[in-house]
């Protein structure tokens, strides 16, 4: 079959960093190309050269069979190629219609907008997709599922025959996931080609066709998905076996450090739990079941209403995330990019932001020496891939920033470490060491919740599971009792019986 999009031989190099040596790419009509490797490996980059936002040292891309030297993002996208990126790139206060067509609206004779036509346009576009929208919504109304959808009606407008997804699943529920897997389908049947980019191994084998796999920016391999299992995928990605993909450890648990009782507040219905010094507590259920709610009332970014948190024997009453911080509790967001890290500072002022006051004298000057030696250590303990600590952390992969945003919280010398989605959107590699680290703080004896929305993730690394469902604990396991199936039940609210 002859690829709609065929990219050979690409090189691209940085002062100091060659980001692509020799890195194939083939995309076929009504087929998904998964593009997988880890953080790093180069993956943003080969689709930057495609799109022409990085001009490439060497190699060639052919497209519809000709070869094509694009001058920047609108001259790709004009000629069929779409891109929908992990940050989706709409305006909220606008209308579906005007995001589809922002900067193409269709005119009348006088040059005024003719808003029937861009409403009508609109609607059939979303109707193509099976999509029961009104285009006159504003984009502020819909979910991240939805709008992940005006996303690919809005490539669609272009006429593409090429769409890359860049981790499209990340956000979205269950039931949307099944929604634009289906919409995929769709448009595999009307011969489009889709690049998949995606660090969920279960979503390649439910709807890729083939697999292109990178590895410290070279090319490894393209191989059908029919002839992989996860593990062979695994291997190829990262360089290596993988034995243990959650690597438990057993520790003794410690004194009682966090107990919360009969808590109340925004989406949070009388919770109690406890957690112990040395233990790692997992919580579990279905995305809008109050777990980040749970955790930001405990940590003082969302108010109490009512109940009572008792930190070492001691009553606390966190009303802002300083006290929080102020009182042992750190919050590591599930939204690295906009809650989490400061994109356009250096790797140093990120880790040390919250922590400026180990670092400073009494006049209020920095200890310079002190904060670089002690940011150091953490880029040398945590394996933080980066040219130097003063590199702005927008330019790491995101692995990197994630394992900058946990070294951040560790800075302040917590008691509590609450992990909100600690690998979202990290490659398999760095997963693993991300739970390695978490278990070195395990076994120092700090007290650590992890939210995540993976089962096996959560019944890899938790001690005890607490499930959650429409703000309510609805299960509390030990590990040796905790499944899939025990998990889901509780997740979806089902009391199991004894």
């Amino acid at each position: 079959m002859q690829p709609l999009l065929h990219i050979h031989q690409i090189e691209k190099s940085f002062p100091g960093v060659k980001a692509l040596s020799g890195v194939d790419l083939n995309v076929y009509p009504g087929k998904v190309m998964a593009l997988l490797g880890e953080n790093g490996a180069g993956k943003s980059t080969l689709m930057k050269v495609l799109t022409g936002i990085y001009s490439k040292d060497a190699g060639t891309i052919e497209y519809l069979g000709k070869q094509v030297t694009f001058s920047g993002p609108k001259a790709s996208q004009e000629a069929g190629i779409g891109i929908i990126h992990q940050e989706l790139n709409l305006i909220a206060q606008l209308t579906i219609a005007e995001n589809i067509f922002l900067g193409r609206e269709f005119t009348n004779s006088v040059g005024c907008i003719n808003w029937s036509k861009t409403y009508a346009e609109a609607d059939k576009l979303l109707s193509k997709l099976k999509l029961n929208y009104d285009s006159r919504r504003l984009v502020s109304e819909l979910s991240i599922g939805e709008q992940q959808m005006v996303e690919i009606a809005k490539v669609l407008s272009f006429k593409s025959q090429v769409i890359v997804m860049d981790e499209p699943t990340d956000a979205l529920t269950d039931t949307e996931t099944a929604a634009l897997f289906n919409v995929i389908n769709d448009l595999k049947a009307q011969g489009c080609g889709i690049v998949y980019i995606s660090h969920r191994l279960k979503e390649i084998f439910e709807i890729c066709d083939d697999v292109t796999i990178l590895r410290d920016g070279q090319f490894i391999a393209e191989k059908p998905v029919s002839e992989l299992t996860e593990e062979s995928l695994i291997e190829m990605m990262v360089g290596r076996k993988l034995d243990e993909q959650y690597p438990r450890v057993d520790h003794p648990k410690g004194a009682l450090s966090l107990k919360v009782e009969n808590l109340c507040g925004h989406g949070i219905n009388n919770v109690s739990f406890e957690l112990h010094e040395g233990e790692i507590l997992g919580i579990s259920g279905l995305m809008g079941a109050g777990r980040t709610e749970l955790m930001k009332i405990v940590y003082g970014a969302l108010p109490v209403k009512q109940g009572k948190v008792t930190l070492f024997g001691k009553s606390i009453n966190n009303q802002t995330p300083e006290d929080g911080l102020s009182n042992g509790i750190v919050y590591i967001s599930e939204d690295r990019k906009k809650d989490g890290l400061v994109l356009g500072m250096s790797v140093k002022e990120n880790m040390t932001l919250t922590a400026l006051r180990y670092f400073s004298h009494p006049t209020g000057t920095l200890k310079l020496n002190d904060e670089k030696i002690a940011v150091g250590d953490f880029i040398q303990l945590f394996n933080i891939k980066t040219p130097s600590m003063h590199q702005p952390i927008g330019l790491l992969s995101g692995g990197n920033q994630q394992k900058v945003a946990i070294a951040r919280g560790l800075m302040t010398r917590p008691k509590v470490l609450i992990l909100d989605e600690p690998t979202r959107g990290v490659d398999v590699g760095a997963k693993k060491e991300i739970y390695h680290l978490i278990n070195q703080f395990k076994q120092q004896g700090l007290s650590v919740i992890i939210i995540s929305s993976e089962m096996p993730e959560v019944l890899g690394i938790s001690d005890r599971i607490l499930v959650m469902h429409e703000g309510k604990i609805t299960g509390h396991y030990p590990i040796a009792e905790a499944t899939q199936e025990t998990l889901m039940a509780a997740a979806i609210g089902k009391v199991q019986e004894n």
